[in-house]
């Protein structure tokens, strides 16, 4: 089940990543997965899959940026 937090994370990687032009499979690569599958789950409503914190930090390397820039700044 995702949470509120979850879900928000979800659209800010996928809003960061689209505005980049980086593809799902991009992204996959980038977190050691040999096909977008697993961003593919990630974004779709319809998986539970979601990021964790060592997916986060290898996303920040990959957009150069701090894992801090995917959470929000306030209590959801």
């Amino acid at each position: 089940m995702r949470t509120p937090i979850d879900i928000y994370v979800i659209k800010k990687v996928k809003e960061m990543r689209t505005e980049r032009g980086f593809s799902q499979e991009d992204l996959s690569i980038a977190l050691g997965f040999k096909s977008n599958g697993f961003v593919a789950q990630v974004e779709n409503i319809k998986y539970s899959k979601k990021y964790n914190i060592s997916h986060l930090n290898l996303i920040a390397g990959f957009f150069k940026c701090s894992p801090k820039d995917f959470l929000p700044n306030e209590h959801l």
